[in-house]
């Protein structure tokens, strides 16, 4: 049976691209924004991309609406009761994840399903937190999500296999991939990504090559799409920082511990793409430059 009737726990990148999946492919999506702010503003956010799939020719401006209309923004969670499934994308922190699925727990029916975009956080500890754990698994999106297939999905030895399969069902529905991944830290492509973003950020660090030689590099000696600076911009280099910090802290492996210079980009704000300035700098859009505020070989960020 097809899912009716969804809702997106959190208006951040990840979240609003989660909505904007569901929405496009006929799933009526309640997005709630935790945190203050105008509900206009993660509106404004999927219609600008929106828009720009109708200049491009991927969306005429009659499904542009239609997604739109599928798209309900709210900060009461109370208009969480009788959604097929809830997805929390929030901040990647084991206490405040926690915290906040305990409290969706409170406003859904018993019949729904309870689902964490979570990418490095050990599911069972998760659990941890809930009555009902027998509904609650991942679903691990991968950012841009309109246009990532892949979903990895995962449950814990307590998860029903009805709440899987709905889960699993949904992916489908929406034209994702889903793979089954066990219950483990960084899951499948964030315990092999991670280290390899980590370690040209510290190949940059030790001046070996520039961020655009690593970049084309990778690019060109590998095939890859993108070079593994880039990416981490795109992902937000504090979130590769806290999938980082979480995964060490689980496995307890060197191959993820943060070099320094991703500590100082961090601290300095310097967090990617959506901050204009990461690795490189997104002043102008269209032609990104190295972030002045790293000095090759030395690589400090002067918080500027």
């Amino acid at each position: 049976m097809a899912i009716e009737k969804i809702a997106v726990i959190g208006c951040g990148q990840m979240g609003l691209g989660i909505a904007e999946s569901a929405a496009t492919h006929g799933v009526q999506v309640i997005a709630v924004k935790l945190t203050p702010g105008d509900l206009e503003g993660p509106r404004r956010t999927v219609l600008k991309g929106l828009e720009r799939r109708v200049a491009r020719g991927k969306l005429t401006a009659e499904e542009r609406d239609g997604i739109l209309g599928r798209l309900h923004f709210t900060s009461d969670l109370a208009e969480l009761a009788g959604v097929d499934l809830v997805i929390e994308s929030c901040l990647e922190e084991l206490q405040t994840k926690g915290d906040i699925l305990a409290k969706l727990e409170g406003f859904i029916s018993p019949s729904t399903v309870l689902a964490s975009n979570t990418s490095s956080l050990r599911l069972a500890e998760l659990a941890g937190f809930l009555k009902h754990p027998e509904r609650f698994l991942a679903l691990h999106f991968f950012n841009p999500v309109p246009a990532m297939k892949l979903v990895e999905v995962s449950a814990t030895v307590q998860t029903d296999e009805a709440a899987r399969k709905l889960a699993t069902d949904f992916c489908t529905q929406i034209d994702k991939t889903p793979v089954q991944i066990q219950d483990t830290p960084g899951y499948v492509v964030n315990r092999l990504l991670v280290p390899y973003m980590l370690h040209a950020i510290e190949t940059l660090e030790q001046g070996v090559a520039s961020a655009e030689a690593i970049d084309v590099a990778m690019k060109l000696g590998c095939g890859h799409p993108m070079g593994p600076l880039a990416l981490a911009d795109l992902i937000g280099l504090d979130v590769v920082f806290a999938m980082a910090k979480t995964t060490h802290s689980e496995l307890r492996d060197s191959r993820y511990r943060s070099p320094s210079l991703l500590r100082r980009l961090v601290l300095a704000g310097h967090l990617g793409r959506k901050a204009s300035r990461g690795i490189y700098d997104y002043t102008d859009a269209a032609n990104p430059m190295v972030n002045t505020a790293i000095s090759i070989g030395t690589a400090v960020a002067t918080g500027t």
